[in-house]
């Protein structure tokens, strides 16, 4: 009788955690605003990105965080955002950033059709289609300045990003050994490529 009680219990949880997410999930894709990020962000993004660096170790940096400061964070807005081939974005919810995106394109002439992109979401969000919206909108300006293809660099145990990208069409095109170095320890990066021409 007490591990039917017991079962029964766990079902009403998992429909009450169920039905809390869902609402969440609704919340998020009617409030949160995806948008580039303009100079005046800068405090905000680097808040973001001391708070995601120690959710993770799926950054280049950790819990340390950024070493920025407000104004090179605005100077590096304004670099990437003047570039004809770059853009930042932010996903933004309730006065909050809870994800960052840029597509940065390279310069020399032959090799001015390729981007390279990175995209994070806040721990929390993960899972609410944050990542996808990022990505959307980074293929987006991607296409309409004519990039053709966007490169970008993943942990190679890092299966939510993996496939995220898988479902955009990115492949994998090689694995850099010993990429991330955290504790003493190494971890492995995979290359991906999406073609979009």
């Amino acid at each position: 009788m007490r591990r039917l009680t017991d079962f029964i219990r766990l079902i009403f949880s998992f429909f009450y955690v169920m039905k809390e997410y869902n609402q969440r999930r609704q919340i998020m894709q009617t409030n949160v605003v995806i948008r580039p990020a303009k100079r005046g962000d800068a405090k905000a993004v680097l808040k973001y990105l001391n708070q995601a660096g120690g959710e993770t170790d799926n950054l280049l940096f950790g819990k340390e965080g950024v070493t920025f400061t407000e104004q090179q964070e605005e100077a590096l807005i304004d670099e990437i955002n003047s570039s004809p081939n770059g853009r930042m974005f932010i996903a933004h919810l309730d006065g909050q950033v809870i994800g960052i995106a840029s597509i940065r394109g390279a310069r020399p002439k032959r090799i001015a059709h390729q981007a390279e992109i990175g995209l994070s979401v806040l721990k929390d969000y993960w899972g609410m289609g944050i990542g996808r919206g990022l990505m959307d909108e980074l293929i987006t300006f991607a296409r309409s300045v004519g990039t053709e293809i966007i490169t970008l660099e993943v942990r190679t145990d890092n299966d939510r990003a993996i496939t995220l990208y898988e479902r955009y069409g990115f492949e994998k095109f090689g694995t850099y050994r010993r990429f991330f170095k955290i504790d003493g320890h190494y971890y492995d990066a995979y290359f991906m490529n999406l073609y979009l021409s």
